[in-house]
């Protein structure tokens, strides 16, 4: 089968789409025939190696492990021996290692049923994007029915499922986005859209209970003076990566700076989990969640892919189609 490697830290130019051993399901897993991979910020952090604290899991010298990709789609092709929940031929989406190829071992507990309304590319543009932005909102913000919502970086991959997941919970929302996304973050469904090269929401009046932060693009009392009392900043791995420098910094630290205030800051690191992946199916089976897609490459294309994403100008999600 054909896979995309890396044996070393670089630009895309270090990734090879070659020919590999096609894997084996072991005992809890679902072999998977991929349809669609989408990309993600940690993508490009992994094949670079930066920050330098990635390279403490990921390998010093060189990746440890020479595939990248985490959000795929496809058909289950065979089941491990323990593997109970699924069948070949059922259509599902979830989380590997190494999405980008052809075929991928996941564990079951890491998959979901792909809803029929729902094509490969959508279901694969929404585990890790969708995962943080539901545990952002629900687990950091607490967020609830009647809040003002402002969500910073509302184009993007995580912004577009945080406007649509905040809409879900009854939440008034206003996204923050460049002049040519204004139409389609409000056709998602925000309240309010703010033009960031016409108006700088941190110098308004306007007040709200939780501000979402994918970008990270104003200092944290900036944020602060953007929010309610008991307002509620929640920081993000945003697509330009900011808050990747130190996320585990950045969460020791926001409980400690909120200590001083009765706004609070909080960090949040997204987690695998497949009751968010099973709340994610039902919202888009139920029409409350359409995932927006930007655009889509072949297989032989991640490089690219991965190229146009680091620009930091993505609308939506960046997915890889395969046949």
């Amino acid at each position: 089968m054909n896979a995309i490697v890396y044996r070393r830290y670089g630009s895309p130019d270090v990734l090879e789409c070659e020919e590999i051993e096609k894997p084996t399901p072991g005992d809890d897993q679902v072999l998977i025939k991929v349809r669609a991979a989408s990309v993600n910020p940690f993508d490009w952090h992994f094949m670079r190696g930066l920050p330098y604290l990635i390279r403490i899991v990921a390998g010093v010298r060189k990746p440890k492990i020479t595939r990248l990709g985490v959000d795929v789609a496809g058909q289950v092709e065979a089941v491990g021996r323990n593997a109970s929940q699924f069948k070949p031929g059922d259509e599902v989406f979830g989380t590997c290692r190494g999405a980008f190829a052809e075929y991928v071992c996941a564990s079951e507990s890491a998959v979901v049923m792909k809803p029929r309304n729902v094509t490969f590319e959508q279901a694969a543009s929404v585990p890790v994007a969708s995962g943080t932005a539901l545990q952002g909102l629900r687990d950091g913000g607490k967020i609830q029915r009647g809040q003002s919502v402002l969500i910073n970086g509302a184009a993007g991959g995580v912004g577009t499922f945080a406007v649509q997941i905040a809409k879900s919970f009854g939440a008034e929302v206003t996204g923050v986005c460049s002049t040519r996304n204004v139409e389609m973050v409000r056709s998602i469904g925000a309240d309010r859209v703010i033009d960031y090269t016409q108006e700088d929401f941190t110098k308004g009046t306007q007040r709200y209970d939780l501000i979402f932060d994918n970008v990270g693009n104003h200092s944290l009392s900036a944020f602060k003076r953007g929010l309610n009392p008991q307002g509620i900043h929640i920081m993000v791995g945003g697509p330009t990566g900011r808050w990747m420098i130190g996320p585990i910094a950045l969460a020791i630290a926001a409980p400690v700076l909120s200590r001083f205030s009765s706004r609070k800051m909080v960090a949040v690191l997204a987690k695998e989990s497949k009751e968010d992946l099973t709340i994610m199916r039902d919202l888009m089976a139920a029409g409350r969640v359409t995932p927006v897609i930007d655009k889509r490459y072949r297989l032989s294309e991640v490089p690219q892919a991965i190229r146009y994403l680091e620009e930091g100008h993505a609308r939506g999600k960046v997915v890889i189609a395969l046949e």
